[in-house]
């Protein structure tokens, strides 16, 4: 009987693998991020200071903002599309034809963007009113609190509407001077150069000289001739751009800049107002990067008051994050730091005076998500249970104590309402997506969103998550995704994905999403066995693990991905004569190391936007992780790829974009030089006009040729 239940299930199980669809290309590039992905509720977020939560519903054809009550089930209807595009007539015989970006001012009114300008909805009044008219150039935009005012750039000048007044703070004729952008090629967590004081009072901004920096030409093929742009580029070792920070005063209409010393390559960073606007914050990072500053300075005259607190450290320090202020205690402030080698929080009052270190462990904060006024908490995601989930805890600052909030496995995504209810977007390697609100004392959240599998009709392969050990070495992350149709009895072959640099995660436990995760899937599909391991030097594995690589950029990584290796020739189904790697950017990097400096241990490499030598590339990041090519000669010729063309006898893909000024162009022309110049075999395909990546339509074009190359040679 239990034989013949077997079978039956065997059969219904194959006809059930047989009626299911296999990805197609289009799927992987087009579709991946659109009718693939899990549901979702649309800009979803609390309204300011109550409990009740907002989203564009799209269930139906006529997209409805409407609002959630906590408390109960019910929710409101706020707007349609179909009655703000009647309200909205008024200002444009354009209709608009998808519910706009819009963000609350206040629990009765929201703004929204349109054209060059912001407009604002009562929803009591159910009015809609223009707020400001920017420039069609304006660009940078930043808005102060409750969106009175406005900030925002064109070309390289700073400009703002303050009070309903136009007005123009710089008047900058050269344009490699630039005001109001993010500067150091937006390292060190800089994103934007626009800094508005808490009461609009003054406006903080970064000017960049780029005068000394050397020029870059990109190539322009869509003119009748070609022509050249020139791109301002510091490489490793060379001249950096200097930064300074400006404030602008309403009250008087002037401007002083901060006394940040006489040091022209620092690094300016973490800048951040008091809550009383009287002073601003900023971390002095030297040019090596391994000692800090944090200065207080006078908002008002621009004076250097005093150093708060110095860090150092022999390989970096890496300030990425601004100070966080209490809000109960508005002279305190929570300070990150790796000082004992994990990203923990500190605090410190406005003087400098360190009160405690608020978490420890081995185990990282990745961010604040709130603060709990009533408990006196703070709100953070952690990697305590795992460096491959993130999972929401609240620690009191008076007494220390912590507790865990969220239960799930997997990765949790947390948006606090400054009351007593966070929301909980929640996904792992099983579960495509579940949106709970949930309250701060520990109940049972309220479930709004349980998102079906988007990809149940498809052929699937499941991912597993697994550990490599060694008895010397820390241990480290894998995953391994087998072919949808697998048997073991049979030998596969194995494209290896990675990128192994800073600042990046591959492995961790979260739902299939965007084009890599699906062309992952679309190779299963194909036959292949995907592998990935996350080497030294990636991230919230703490100091010792991601400053391993100091100095050495890809000897330590490739040692590690070996490992990787090792693990798949000790499995019975893989074909160890046919290993493939592929990676982008810092994994174009590893991809063309491994396959010159691992004794031709992989047949095939596919990768794009390479770095081949890292005196191409960029200051801030280089210097950082490899100091500069005159004090580290060793390092650079060692991590090098020019040296090791001669070993290059697998089949090698190199793509890159032409306009790429992330990772310039240069760097792979010069390996095709050296390959010819040698007589190894290379396939290159460079992307006219695009950049670090290939996007739009010719994604397709990528993805076919990355897949049939594989498909071909391995």
């Amino acid at each position: 009987m239990f034989k013949k239940a077997l079978v039956l299930f065997i059969i219904l199980f194959s006809i059930s693998n047989a009626q299911k669809k296999n990805l197609t290309m289009e799927d992987v590039v087009l579709n991946s991020n659109i009718s693939l992905s899990p549901a979702n509720l649309s800009q979803l977020k609390w309204i300011p200071e109550t409990n009740y939560y907002s989203y564009i519903d799209k269930k139906s054809s006529n997209q409805t903002l409407v609002c959630g009550d906590v408390a109960s089930n019910k929710l409101t209807e706020i707007i349609s599309l179909d009655n703000l595009n009647k309200l909205f007539a008024n200002y444009s015989k354009e209709k608009l034809q998808r519910f706009p970006v819009f963000n609350w001012i206040d629990d009765k009114n929201f703004t929204f963007e349109n054209d060059s300008s912001v407009y604002k909805f009562d929803i009591e009044k159910k009015i809609v009113n223009k707020m400001f008219a920017l420039n069609s150039s304006a660009e940078n935009i930043e808005y102060s609190d409750k969106y009175q005012n406005v900030a925002y750039t064109i070309d390289n000048n700073l400009y703002c509407n303050y009070n309903g007044k136009n007005t123009q703070i710089s008047d900058e004729k050269d344009k490699n001077i630039i005001f109001g952008q993010a500067v150091n090629r937006e390292e060190f967590g800089i994103d934007k150069g626009i800094f508005w004081s808490p009461k609009a009072n003054y406006l903080a901004f970064y000017r960049m000289d780029q005068t000394m920096v050397k020029d870059y030409p990109i190539l322009n093929i869509e003119t009748l001739p070609a022509s050249v742009e020139m791109e301002k580029y510091p490489m490793a070792g060379g001249v950096s751009h200097e930064v300074t920070i400006g404030v602008y005063n309403f009250a008087n209409n002037k401007m002083v800049y901060l006394q940040t010393g006489e040091s022209k390559d620092q690094y300016l960073t973490c800048v951040t107002w008091s809550p009383d606007e009287k002073y601003i914050f900023v971390g002095l990072l030297n040019r090596d990067q391994n000692y800090l500053q944090l200065t207080k300075f006078n908002a008002k005259t621009g004076e250097k008051i005093k150093v708060l607190f110095e860090e150092r450290d022999e390989q970096f320090v890496e300030p990425e994050n601004q100070l966080y202020f209490l809000s109960k205690e508005p002279q305190k402030f929570l300070w990150f730091s790796k000082r004992d080698g994990w990203n923990h929080l500190y605090e410190y009052d406005i003087d400098g005076n360190l009160i405690c270190q608020l978490t420890k462990g081995n185990w990282e904060v990745t961010s604040i998500v709130g603060y709990n006024k009533i408990d006196n908490e703070i709100l953070y995601l952690s990697t305590e249970e795992s460096p491959l989930e993130r999972h929401l805890y609240a620690v009191n600052i008076n007494n220390f104590k912590k507790h865990k909030l969220t239960k799930l496995s997997g990765t949790h995504e947390i948006i606090f309402n400054n009351n007593d209810y966070y929301i909980d977007k929640f996904n792992s390697i099983d579960v495509p997506r579940i949106i709970t609100i949930n309250k701060l004392t520990g109940e049972n959240g309220k479930n709004i969103l349980t998102a079906e599998n988007p990809v149940k009709d498809y052929n699937i392969s499941y991912q597993k998550l697994f550990v490599v050990k060694n008895n010397k070495l820390p241990d480290l992350y894998a995953r391994i995704i087998l072919p949808a149709d697998f048997d073991s009895t049979k030998k596969y072959p194995v494209i290896l994905y990675t990128y192994g640099g800073p600042h990046s995660q591959e492995v961790s436990n979260h739902w299939i999403t965007g084009r890599y995760d699906f062309w992952f899937q679309y190779m299963a599909q194909k036959g292949y066995i995907i592998f990935t391991i996350d080497n030294r030097g990636t991230s919230f594995r703490g100091s010792e693990f991601e400053q391993a690589t100091f100095r050495k950029l890809g000897t330590v990584e490739i040692e590690d991905q070996m490992r990787g290796v090792n693990y798949l020739k000790s499995l019975s189904y893989v074909d160890t004569s046919r290993l493939g790697v592929y990676g982008w950017s810092y994994g174009g990097f590893m991809t063309t190391s491994l396959m010159l400096r691992t004794n031709n241990t992989f047949k095939v490499g596919a990768c794009g936007g390479a770095v081949i030598d890292w005196r191409y590339y960029e200051v801030m990041y280089t210097e950082r992780y490899m100091d500069t090519p005159q004090t580290n000669p060793d390092g650079y010729n060692t991590a090098s790829l020019l040296n090791y063309v001669n070993k290059l006898n697998g089949k090698l893909l190199l793509v890159h974009g032409t306009s790429d000024v992330t990772v310039p162009w240069q760097n792979t022309l010069l390996f095709v030089k050296k390959a010819v110049s040698l007589n190894r075999p290379l396939d290159y395909f460079p992307y006219p006009g695009h950049t670090h990546g290939v996007t739009g339509k010719d994604a397709l074009h990528l993805y076919n040729k990355i897949t049939d190359y594989f498909l071909r040679n391995l």
